[in-house]
């Protein structure tokens, strides 16, 4: 059996004001291009299928579009939820879509989804879980001693009497960590030491019984604790601490049982995202212009600030996300105790300081005016103060 593993798709999307939805198909046609040269029986998709709960118009059509060809093309799809997505609304017809082998599980119900399917090797156990929390868990078993995550994926694996001598593969989208090292994050995750995105963690070894699990949650393609245990990755950058790394669709080829092998198909985007670094008028040079239409992060080496930085960028660089400064100014305010220079200050003696720190000059009177305004309208001071 070969199968694709996807996860964390975020259809409808955006990078700051900039609609990823053509992106986006362009690299879902990528996909259904792979699929077809590689003869693939399955796609599994590992939750995050969506970026927000409550998904666009156009988001819900690209990824009815996205499915459709699967049906079309033969090739069995296999899809849970993950954090970012909606139960009802991924669930919503996924009775009628068994019929064109189109398998959703979006809710935990007491019981982990299993699909057996037939190979030229006999047998394959396809398991999914969506993303679960431990209240959902101890719902259908309050007898058992669930404190966190970790506690209730293994109450839900061993209630599903999962045989280890058959073939398994487990779609999941959970926080899963190796026993050295926890998996590396590259996307809009945020961690601390037991979670990211508010997704508590879990181990590795609790997978001892499966061939494959293909995992969802973490945006840079990697294996954790051994190499069956694998986070597909984001198909596309979706931040500017990814755009160093490299996207794939992971195909895995299935053999007889303990017979796994992983190849890493590599995903070319319509439009990049990078990371420029430097003085301004180096960067704009026009030998040095590349890619124009790619998404573009900036950071100004500049001592002076650049008045409309942004844009002059964008006459260049269209997609132009963000611009900061790394300078001594900055370096310097990283390394400022904020406190003091908000003690004994009113609000214009404080947004005067800040202002000569940043900008390393006096903010002008029309400036200061306009700072005490907004701030009068947030009800943070009177405007007279």
């Amino acid at each position: 059996m070969k199968f694709i593993h996807l996860g964390d798709l975020h259809i409808g999307k955006s990078i700051g004001e900039f609609d990823l939805i053509e992106d986006q198909k362009y690299i879902l046609d990528q996909i259904l291009d792979i699929a077809e040269k590689n003869g693939i029986d399955a796609v599994l998709i590992a939750g995050d299928v969506y970026d927000k709960t409550i998904p666009s118009e156009a988001a819900v059509r690209l990824f009815d579009y996205f499915i459709c060809r699967l049906a079309e093309k033969r090739i069995k799809t296999f899809i849970i939820t993950g954090n970012h997505d909606s139960d009802e609304r991924l669930n919503f017809g996924s009775s009628l879509f068994e019929a064109r082998d189109i398998f959703i599980s979006a809710k935990y119900e007491g019981k982990l989804f299993k699909k057996e399917v037939e190979d030229s090797d006999g047998k394959v156990n396809i398991y999914l879980m969506p993303f679960i929390k431990a209240s959902q868990v101890r719902h259908f078993y309050p007898d058992e001693e669930i404190e966190n995550y970790d506690d209730a994926v293994r109450v839900v694996l061993d209630k599903s009497m999962i045989n280890p001598e058959e073939r398994n593969i487990l779609v999941a989208h959970q926080f899963v960590a190796g026993k050295s090292a926890d998996p590396q994050l590259g996307g809009s995750e945020s961690v601390s030491t037991q979670t990211v995105g508010l997704v508590e963690k879990i181990g590795a070894d609790c997978f001892t019984d499966f061939d494959y699990v293909a995992l969802g949650h973490i945006h840079s393609p990697q294996s954790v604790g051994r190499e069956e245990i694998r986070y597909a990755g984001s198909p596309l950058k979706y931040s500017l601490s990814e755009a160093s790394n490299n996207k794939f669709a992971t195909i895995v080829n299935l053999g007889k049982k303990g017979d796994v092998d992983i190849k890493l198909e590599p995903l070319y985007p319509m439009r990049d995202l990078r990371h420029l670094k430097g003085r301004m008028k180096q960067l704009l040079k026009e030998e040095n212009i590349i890619a124009p239409e790619d998404f573009i992060y900036v950071t100004l080496t500049d001592e002076e600030t650049v008045g409309n930085a942004m844009g002059i960028f964008q006459q260049y660089y269209p997609n132009t996300i963000r611009i900061e400064y790394d300078n001594s100014h900055t370096r310097e305010l990283q390394q400022t105790d904020i406190t003091q220079i908000t003690e004994n200050k009113t609000f214009g003696e404080m947004i005067s300081d800040f202002y000569q720190m940043v900008y390393g000059c006096e903010i002008s009177e029309e400036e200061l005016a306009f700072m005490n305004k907004i701030a009068g309208e947030a009800g943070i001071v009177n405007e007279t103060d």
